[in-house]
């Protein structure tokens, strides 16, 4: 896709597209980067942020039962290390 490089004050900017933005997963924040010679541009936002706080504030699972009640295998009880 080629996009027009758009005056903004002594600088350029570039329009991206709505789709490219939710497909990248972008918010307000980006972070911009060269790459041999390249333009990278990445979220600014880490995978997984947040998770420990999450599962802090889950608790214990002690009191979880499973979903799904499947008998143990004779490969489950002989063969299979944990």
């Amino acid at each position: 896709m080629k996009v027009d490089l758009i005056r903004v004050g002594n600088s350029r900017g570039i329009r991206i597209p709505k789709p490219i933005i939710e497909q990248c997963g972008f918010e307000d924040v980006v972070e911009l980067r060269v790459e041999n010679h390249h333009l990278v541009i990445v979220s600014a936002r880490q995978p997984r942020a947040g998770w420990e706080e999450a599962f802090r504030t889950a608790g214990l699972s002690s009191g979880d039962k499973l979903l799904l009640d499947i008998p143990a295998n004779q490969f489950d009880v002989e063969e299979w290390k944990w």
